[in-house]
C-alpha cells in the first residue's frame, strides 16, 4: 500500500472502533511495525489521529465533531448483523450501489469475504478502501467534491455520474427511520445521492441498525414505501407490525 492508502485504511478502521493497534495494522496492511509507527506519527502531526502507546485513536476534536454530527460509530455489532442479513440480496454478477455511511462500510467488509464477481458503484471513500482489499471486485468510485469528515464524494458532478447507472440493487445507509416521518438524514449533501440511487436502482434496500428505529433526523429523504426492503439486525414483532402497517417491508 502507498502511504495515502494506508492513511485511509487506518482512518476507516478508526471509524469502526475506538482505537487501533500497531501490530494489528502491520499484519493487516502487510507492512512493518516501524512503517505503521511512522505513519501514525505523521498522521498525528497532521491532526488526524492521537498517537498512544501501542497504537492510535481519534483526537478529541474529531471525536467531538463526529459525535455532534451524529456520526460517532456505535453499535458496530448491530451494524454487522444488519450487513450480514443484507448478503442474501447480493448475487454474483450483480451491479450494486453503496452510498456513504458507516453501515455500508461494514457491509463492504462482509462483501469482500464472500464475493468476487461484482461491480460496485459508490461515493463512499471508506468503503472503497475496504473493497480495494479484494481486487476481483470491480469498484467504481464516483467523483465530485470531497467531504473529508464523511469520507465521501458529493455534489452535482457526483449525482450526475450516479444517474448514469441502473444498479441491480442500491444499499442505502440512512441516519433515521420513523413510521410517520419515513427515512430522514442530517447529511443534506447525501440526500440527493440517495434519491438518485433510489430512482435508478431495480431494488432499493435500506441497511440500518435498530438503534435508528423510531428516530427522526433533519430532513426527509423519502417515505417508508419508497424503499423496497428495510434490513435491520433485530426488532420486536410489535415494532415490525407497526412499521409494516405504515408501508415498510422489513427483513
Amino acid at each position: 500500500m502507498l502511504y495515502t492508502e494506508r492513511v485511509e485504511f487506518i482512518l476507516q478502521q478508526l471509524q469502526l472502533r475506538a482505537n487501533v493497534k500497531v501490530g494489528e495494522l502491520a499484519e493487516t496492511m502487510k507492512t512493518s511495525i516501524d512503517t505503521v509507527r511512522r505513519d501514525l506519527k505523521s498522521m498525528e502531526q497532521a491532526g488526524l489521529v492521537k498517537y498512544v502507546r501501542g497504537g492510535a485513536c481519534l483526537p478529541e476534536t474529531l471525536s467531538s465533531i463526529s459525535h455532534f454530527s451524529g456520526r460517532e460509530v456505535i453499535n458496530i455489532s448491530l451494524k454487522r448483523q444488519a450487513a450480514l442479513k443484507a448478503m442474501q440480496f447480493i448475487h454474483s454478477g450483480d451491479v450494486i450501489a453503496l452510498n456513504s455511511g458507516t453501515t455500508n462500510t461494514v457491509l463492504a467488509q462482509e462483501i469482500i469475504k464472500r464475493f468476487s464477481d461484482l461491480t460496485i458503484v459508490t461515493n463512499n471513500l471508506a468503503a472503497v478502501t475496504v473493497l480495494m482489499q479484494n481486487p476481483a471486485i470491480h469498484t467504481i468510485l464516483v467523483g465530485g467534491e470531497v467531504d473529508a469528515m464523511e469520507r465521501s464524494t458529493y455534489g452535482h458532478v457526483c449525482e450526475t455520474e450516479l444517474a448514469r447507472y441502473t444498479p441491480d440493487c442500491a444499499f442505502l445507509s440512512i441516519n433515521a427511520v420513523d413510521d410517520v416521518a419515513g427515512y430522514t438524514d442530517f447529511r443534506f449533501s447525501e440526500i440527493g445521492i440517495m434519491q438518485t440511487l433510489a430512482t435508478n436502482a431495480h431494488k432499493v434496500i435500506a441497511v440500518m441498525d435498530s438503534s435508528k428505529l423510531g428516530k427522526r433526523s433533519k430532513k426527509q429523504i423519502f417515505p417508508l414505501g419508497r424503499v423496497n426492503i428495510l434490513v435491520m439486525d433485530n426488532i420486536s414483532e410489535e415494532q415490525k407490525k407497526r412499521y409494516c402497517a405504515a408501508g415498510a417491508v422489513i427483513e
